[in-house]
């Protein structure tokens, strides 16, 4: 027999630790050096906050890494709304790191990201409000005892941040559950005839879409309740390689992937491609192409070099080459076989073929296709 399982792990051991395990170091660093005023219940100044988001290099000596790389309006605009008795929804295509933000926000404010609710089509309303121990609400009938509180209830309990991840997943009728929270700032148990008030510090982090299929559109009533943020692509397609470029180291540190040399030149390929099909139209604005169905976000580009120095690694030579991506890529670019499969063809002939630095990636793409 072997023995079972424990359910908790230490964070050193744990696949993907939590924003506030990996950063600890920072912000114990930031809250020292922080002499700013900070909300109620808040770890630290929103100016510190944003300071841990955007990086920097503190009075110390102290190297704070950038989380988040953009406008720094966006992230004053939406460390500012948490401030308020405003709810914040960070809303974009799939990759603009909605939830990578969300999550450095809860840990940077509340020092914990995990009190999380998922939304999907089957989310139900006690994810949001409450629900119960069966066994024993069967056998002592309702009771504090008996009560399992969501994770928002908890948020509200001890002045924390909670974050609801794809909110327009939801069915209308459970989103619709968090009306009386974020107005009243209480969450009532009728079972027990009290409630719960929310605790400063409290406040809700929401992320939503506007491209994938099967979502449903918030009622008013809801959406007058956030303050809406919505975060961009990358400006600039070296924004875009610095952030590929950083992703892809900490995931290589995080998974103890041998070591690969991440060639620039690559990333800043993949990002191209992705940015040209995106578009439609290449860089320099003379060429139109079609644009395929996926959304060739940031984050695919991030998988797609990580994947290409895990084949490097283990199967190559050490060094990352056009072929160990071009698999990636064509795996990004042709979700549907038919129409992106032309749309790809089309591409490579018409753009990839004509560029002569790029003969190696086209040679390896058309392997790949073949």
């Amino acid at each position: 027999m072997t023995a079972a399982t424990p359910l908790s792990s230490s964070a050193a051991e744990a696949l993907r630790p939590h924003a506030e395990q990996t950063y600890a170091a920072e912000i114990e660093a930031l809250a020292k050096s922080d002499d700013r005023q900070r909300p109620p219940g808040w770890h630290l100044s929103p100016w510190a906050v944003a300071q841990y988001l955007l990086g920097g290099t503190l009075a110390d000596g102290t190297e704070i890494t950038p989380k988040y790389i953009g406008a720094r309006r966006v992230i004053e605009v939406a460390v500012s709304t948490l401030a308020t008795d405003r709810a914040l929804l960070l809303i974009g295509v799939p990759g603009t790191a909605k939830t990578w933000l969300s999550e450095h926000l809860a840990a940077a404010i509340s020092g914990d990201s995990t009190l999380l609710v998922q939304g999907t089509a089957g989310t139900a309303e006690e994810a949001i409000r409450y629900s119960w121990n069966y066994a024993r609400l069967l056998a002592e009938g309702p009771s504090e005892e008996a009560l399992v509180p969501s994770p928002i209830m908890t948020a509200m309990a001890r002045g924390s941040i909670a974050r609801v991840e794809e909110l327009t997943r939801m069915p209308s009728d459970v989103q619709d559950a968090l009306i009386t929270v974020l107005s009243e700032k209480t969450l009532p148990v009728a079972e027990l005839g009290t409630e719960v008030q929310a605790q400063r510090g409290f406040n809700l982090i929401a992320t939503a879409n506007d491209r994938d299929r099967g979502v449903n559109d918030l009622s008013s009533a809801l959406r007058r309740r956030f303050n809406t943020v919505v975060l961009p692509v990358p400006d600039s397609a070296n924004d875009e390689v610095e952030i590929v470029s950083r992703r892809v180291e900490q995931l290589g540190r995080s998974l103890d992937l041998p070591e690969v040399p991440a060639s620039i030149t690559e990333i800043r390929r993949v990002v191209t491609v992705f940015r040209e099909l995106r578009s439609g139209v290449t860089e320099d604005g003379k060429t139109k192409v079609k644009s395929p169905s996926g959304t060739l976000s940031t984050a695919e580009a991030i998988s797609v070099i990580t994947n290409g120095i895990a084949l490097a690694a283990h199967f190559g030579d050490g060094q990352l080459t056009p072929g160990d991506v071009a698999s990636g890529i064509q795996g990004a670019v042709v979700q549907d076989r038919v129409s992106d499969g032309v749309a790809w063809d089309e591409y490579l002939e018409t753009v990839v073929r004509e560029r002569a630095e790029w003969r190696d990636f086209y040679r390896a793409c058309r392997e790949e296709s073949a």
